[in-house]
């Protein structure tokens, strides 16, 4: 990154243009007489006025170069002063097979449950650009799906590849829970968060939700727990005997009793997503509930590049005075 530490001084460089036409304009009464016009053509021939030019050139480039100069150009970089919520994020969400249910829709057409969560965190994602976010997908087993990060384009690539059944039928929320706590406690920021989604109740997994919440409190780390769907039966695709999908309505159960213990438990809040709408709002109600700011300061490495900008000066100035001895040189 370069700069100038003086721009106010390259308003100068409107004055070139007027020079430039001065000194190419002026010009001394001549010294000689010659007694025919053949004789002063030989001596104002063509090659003899270029090299006029290029000394006018290069006495115009040299005070080009001084203006830069003295506007002191640098090079390298900074680091602008910014607000930050200084806010660590782990995002566990439920992938099990029952995340299949057709019972959300983008722009009219029904999809699963994983494809509306996915759009919804990446608007979540984009609100926050200076937070460090992880994610934990689970259903048998939790799989970390990336540390906390502020690569968030290599952490969307990373969510796009997550579907639903491809970690098992069961739904461990316990031992997701712990998965991600224990990535926001190797971390030791001002503030840290969990958000829980899933759509199931806890059948898998060596530790409980309580459990969890328990480590969570004690730590310090807020849960917020959001349960997707619909309750009752929801519309799924399964597979018939000869291998064909077919929508068929299919008993779903959300544990919401054990949600809202585990997000009072952490001093956080439980919600209850049964659309996108609804599902979008949780996301931006969470957003500006966790707003916590700290000011980063400002950081800059600068070189400077004056002394190369007036040694270009001084060189061009040397040429036009060389050339004025030389070529160029005058008869009295």
């Amino acid at each position: 990154m370069m700069r100038f530490h003086d721009p106010e001084v390259l308003w100068f460089f409107l004055a070139l243009p007027i020079l430039a036409l001065w000194w190419g304009g002026r010009g001394k009464a001549p010294a000689l007489r010659f007694p025919t016009v053949a004789v002063g053509e030989l001596v104002g021939r063509k090659t003899r006025g270029r090299v006029g030019f290029l000394r006018l050139l290069l006495r115009l480039m040299a005070i080009a170069f001084l203006i830069i100069a003295l506007a002191r150009p640098q090079i390298g970089k900074s680091t602008a002063e910014v607000e930050a919520s200084g806010i660590d994020i782990m995002l566990v969400i439920d992938a099990s097979t029952s995340m299949r249910s057709l019972d959300f829709e983008l722009q009219g057409q029904r999809v699963d449950r994983l494809t509306v969560v996915k759009k919804v965190i990446l608007k979540f994602m984009a609100q926050r650009p200076n937070d460090r976010i992880g994610m934990v997908a689970f259903a048998s087993d939790p799989y970390l799906v990336s540390p906390l990060t502020l690569d968030h384009d290599w952490l969307q690539k990373r969510l796009e590849k997550i579907q639903p059944g491809d970690l098992g039928p069961a739904t461990a929320i316990g031992s997701a829970l712990a998965a991600g706590l224990n990535r926001l406690e190797e971390k030791k920021s001002k503030s840290r968060i969990l958000i829980l989604l899933t759509d199931g109740v806890n059948n898998a997994g060596s530790i409980t939700p309580q459990m969890a919440a328990e480590a969570a409190r004690s730590v310090g780390i807020k849960v917020y727990t959001i349960g997707a769907g619909i309750q009752g039966e929801a519309p799924m695709p399964v597979q018939d005997a000869f291998g064909r999908l077919q929508t068929r309505m299919v008993k779903v159960e959300i544990d919401e009793i054990m949600l809202k213990q585990i997000a009072e438990k952490t001093g956080a809040q439980y919600f209850r997503a049964t659309n996108t709408e609804t599902l979008e709002q949780i996301y931006s109600e969470i957003n500006k509930m966790e707003t916590t700011k700290r000011t980063m300061r400002k950081q800059e490495d600068y070189k400077e590049l004056m002394a190369y900008a007036l040694g270009t000066a001084l060189f061009l100035l040397a040429m036009e005075v060389l050339l004025a001895n030389t070529l160029l040189r005058r008869v009295p």
